[in-house]
C-alpha cells in the first residue's frame, strides 16, 4: 500500500518505477483474463433460445386472452412436447397484440399470435417479425358497439362521433373498411385509442359513443351491457389471426416452432369440437363468464394453415391502405416478413 510520508504530509514516499510497472501488467493482465471469461456469442437470446440451469433452451411465448395460444396453455401438453425437443417455457399474457409485438420487438418473447392489423404496424417500426401460420377467417369474431339505446343506427350517425378501439390491433382495419364502405372519411370522427379494459369503461360511462373490439370481450361487453352491434366483420375483413416469431429465433429454433404449429393444430381440432369444455376451461383463467365465452367462440375458425401468396396479398392491402391513411410512418413490403 501507498503511505503518505509523516515529514512532508503533501507528498508520497518514493516508489520505484519499476514496482510500478509490475502492478500495472498484473491489472491489465486480470482484466484481460476477466474479459476473454465473460465474452457473449453475437447471437441474440432469441436466436441461440435462453438457456436454462439444465442445458435446456427456452421458449417465451406470448399470448392473449381466448385466442388459440390460451386455449393451447389452459389444456396443457405443449410444456412436455417441447421438453422432448429440448426446450422449456415461459409464458406471458398480453393486453392485445401491439403490445405484444412490442415485446416481441425488444426481445422479450419469441412467438405470439395477434390479429391482422398488429404486424403491419410492427413491420413498420422495424419489428424483426416473420410470420409463421395462420388461422382460418374469423370476421364475426370483432364488431363495433354501440350503448342498447344510443341515437346512432347507421354509419352516417358516427360523424363525428367518439370511437374508441386499441391502437394497431386487428379491429383498427375494421373500423376503416366500415367508414369506407358507409361513405366517411376516417378524419370525420375522432377515433379515442384505449386497451380493452380502458374502453369498456369508457363505453360504459358514455365517455365514447361507439367501440370497435374483438372477442371475446365483445360478447362480454354485449351480453353484459346488452349493447348493439352496429356492424361485425362480415363482408368487411377476414381477421385472421396470425402466428409469429422473432426472425432470428425462427431461423435457428426449426425444432421449436414445428412442435408450436403442430400442438397448436391438434388443440385446435379438440376445441373446434368442444366448445363448451373450452370456455369451461378459459372461464376461470379469464375471469370471464362461460356463456360470453361460449358466444365468443361460436365467432372464430379453428386450425392453422400456411402462409400463402394469396394471404401475403391480403396483409399487404391492409398495409397500403395504413400507409395512405398515415397511419403508419412509411410504406412496407410485407413479403420481407416472411420466411425464405
Amino acid at each position: 500500500m501507498i503511505q503518505l510520508n509523516k515529514t512532508h504530509p503533501n507528498s508520497f514516499k518514493p516508489v520505484k518505477k519499476g514496482i510500478l510497472l509490475l502492478a500495472l501488467a498484473i491489472v491489465l493482465s486480470l482484466l484481460s483474463a476477466c474479459g476473454a471469461g465473460n465474452s457473449k456469442s453475437s447471437e441474440s437470446p432469441s436466436a441461440q433460445g435462453s438457456s436454462g440451469a439444465s442445458g435446456s433452451k427456452t421458449v417465451r411465448i406470448g399470448y392473449q386472452k381466448y385466442a388459440s395460444i390460451n386455449i393451447l396453455k389452459e389444456k396443457g401438453g405443449l410444456e412436455e412436447k417441447l421438453a422432448e425437443a429440448g426446450y422449456k417455457v415461459e409464458w406471458t399474457q398480453f393486453p392485445g397484440g401491439p403490445q405484444l409485438l412490442e415485446a416481441m420487438n425488444v426481445g422479450s418473447i419469441d412467438f405470439g399470435n395477434v390479429g391482422e392489423a398488429p404486424p403491419i404496424f410492427a413491420q413498420a417500426a422495424g419489428a424483426p417479425l416473420v410470420y409463421l401460420g395462420h388461422s382460418p377467417a374469423s370476421p364475426k369474431a370483432e364488431a363495433i358497439l354501440v350503448p342498447e339505446n344510443s341515437p346512432i343506427q347507421t354509419g352516417a350517425d358516427l360523424k363525428g362521433k367518439k370511437v374508441a378501439l386499441n391502437k394497431g390491433s386487428n379491429v383498427h382495419y375494421l373500423l376503416v373498411k366500415y367508414l369506407e364502405k358507409e361513405g366517411l372519411k376516417y378524419s370525420d370522427i375522432q377515433v379515442v385509442f384505449l386497451p380493452p379494459a380502458d374502453a369498456r369503461a369508457a363505453f360504459e360511462s358514455g365517455n365514447v359513443d361507439a367501440w370497435v373490439i374483438w372477442e371475446p370481450f365483445y360478447s362480454a361487453a354485449q351480453l353484459a351491457t346488452k349493447a348493439r352491434v352496429l356492424a361485425d366483420g362480415e363482408g368487411l375483413v377476414d381477421n385472421y389471426e396470425f402466428y409469429l416469431a422473432e426472425r432470428s429465433f425462427a431461423e435457428n429454433n426449426k425444432p421449436a416452432v414445428d412442435v408450436l404449429l403442430a400442438a397448436l393444430q391438434e388443440s385446435d381440432e379438440w376445441a373446434e369440437a368442444n366448445l363448451s369444455e373450452v370456455a369451461k376451461i378459459l372461464a376461470p383463467a379469464l375471469d370471464l363468464d362461460v356463456p360470453s365465452l361460449e358466444q365468443a367462440l361460436s365467432h372464430r375458425g379453428f386450425g392453422v394453415e400456411p402462409i400463402t401468396d394469396d394471404i401475403i396479398a391480403a396483409q399487404q392491402k391492409i398495409a397500403d391502405a395504413f400507409f395512405e391513411l398515415q397511419l403508419i410512418p412509411s410504406a412496407i413490403d410485407v413479403k420481407e416478413a416472411v420466411l425464405k
